[in-house]
């Protein structure tokens, strides 16, 4: 935990506690159900929870805004998403139940009240979110045909609404067609550990 507390010393105690907790419980879970690579589990808290933080880095959410996490998997990013802002509501939504299970278990057991679970197709989500954010699940143009429906025009945040997604390698080619309204932030800017030298933060308005 003394990276995330080293990048992160706003956390209160019980924040620490509750990625403390996360850090324990994926471990565990992952040996019923690989929710993250058996080789990269013992990375946990560099590789998944710090990565899921650089969203933080790059844009910081207002209370009371509303993010939907597509393909959450077991949780990334928005359990410590969730941890980080109290007071912003998180819905989780993956196709894999026995994945989504996990991450509602540890949600519970960490105590994190704001937040809801979907197990499904992201086409049957109701309502309207500010952002929607995600984990290297598909390539943009994909993402982008699924979300904007879900995109509501109450903006309150430092920037417009839209798909704020992590993603690595060269993405040159997949982002070409979206150059003009990308903007592409290198984690690596805000992280020193060598697993960021290729992760990006690509964020896209939806108007």
């Amino acid at each position: 935990m003394d990276i995330i507390k080293s990048y992160f010393p706003e956390l209160s105690e019980r924040q620490l506690q509750q990625f403390e907790l996360l850090m324990r419980l994926y471990p565990e879970w992952n040996e019923k159900i690989n929710v993250i690579s058996r080789k990269d589990i013992g990375n946990l808290e560099v590789n998944h929870l710090l990565h899921s933080l650089a969203l933080v880095k790059f844009l910081k959410f207002m209370p009371m805004t509303k993010v939907m996490d597509l393909g959450t998997g077991g949780g990334l990013p928005g359990l410590p998403l969730a941890i980080y802002y109290p007071e912003v509501t998180f819905h989780l939504v993956d196709r894999v139940g026995k994945k989504l299970r996990v991450a509602q278990d540890i949600a519970e057991q960490a105590g994190l009240t704001n937040v809801t679970f979907q197990h499904g197709d992201v086409l049957e989500v109701k309502g309207k979110f500010h952002f929607v954010v995600s984990r290297a699940v598909m390539p943009m143009g994909d993402m982008l045909k699924l979300v904007r429906r879900f995109i509501n025009h109450d903006s309150h945040n430092a920037l417009p609404n839209g798909l704020l997604c992590l993603k690595g390698g060269d993405l040159e080619q997949e982002l070409a067609p979206y150059k003009k309204e990308a903007i592409v932030d290198d984690i690596s800017s805000y992280f020193k550990e060598d697993f960021f030298k290729t992760k990006k933060i690509v964020y896209y308005p939806i108007y």
